[in-house]
């Protein structure tokens, strides 16, 4: 074994202790550390995070798709892969499968401290309201299937091509971002925000299909010129 492997090995081996977030930070940190002083596979990364991969993966993914302005066909292939990130959550597999070659893909320090920082924002603004609550229902089996199950149900909405719909990808990315952060944080509340948002999205998009069913185009082109972005 080379003094590099023994180097990676013994840093893989040290695990942070605290909250889910807290390990989930610092292990970032851990690998922020790492990429700057030797190459480091994604592969490696989520060997590393666990687990916690799925939300950090589903919370830097979700970020580009929160603004109001609709993504095209960037929105399907988002929500494709979060659908895949989410089954495999609900399948209770520990970590993403990922194709060998995105496995063995070596992004540079700076992508891994844009992705750290981005995370960080987001918990940061939600750590004030979150706290551990209703853990029976996202920790466990039963946390992995329902949280998977809102990333996928969100990544389905997602991919639904209406093309320049406003708010299309917004509300999807709002579901997976507090299913993520609830599962984080073990808050079940944030469950319920999650919950609420699903509920948004879905009557939204009823809206926007009895418009285009009973009004034709011009109700899709009346929301897109009324809409102020």
């Amino acid at each position: 074994m080379t003094n590099g492997e023994s180097n990676s090995t013994a840093e893989e081996a040290v695990r942070p202790e605290g909250t889910r977030t807290q390990v989930l930070i610092a292990t970032l940190e851990q690998c922020v550390d790492r990429a700057r002083r030797h190459e480091l596979t994604l592969g490696s990364a989520f060997a590393t995070l666990g687990e916690a991969s799925y939300s950090f993966i589903s919370i830097v993914l979700a970020l580009p798709f929160l603004q109001p302005i609709p993504l095209g066909p960037l929105s399907v292939l988002g929500g494709l892969n979060f659908m895949a990130l989410g089954w495999q959550l609900a399948r209770g597999h520990e970590t993403p499968w990922l194709p060998e070659r995105l496995k063995k893909a070596a992004p540079p320090e700076k992508v891994w401290v844009a992705m750290l920082r981005a995370c960080e924002r987001i918990l940061k603004i939600c750590a004030p309201v979150t706290r551990p609550r209703m853990r029976s229902w996202v920790t466990g089996i039963r946390g992995k299937r329902v949280c998977g199950s809102l990333i996928l149900t969100g990544g389905a909405l997602m991919a639904i091509p209406f093309g320049g719909l406003p708010l299309n990808n917004s509300l999807p990315a709002l579901v997976i971002l507090f299913a993520c952060i609830a599962e984080l944080e073990e808050d079940g509340g944030m469950l319920l925000v999650a919950l609420f948002w699903l509920v948004a999205t879905l009557v939204y998009f009823a809206v926007i299909i009895y418009g285009l069913v009973f009004l034709g185009g011009h109700a899709l082109d009346w929301l897109k010129n009324s809409w102020p972005f």
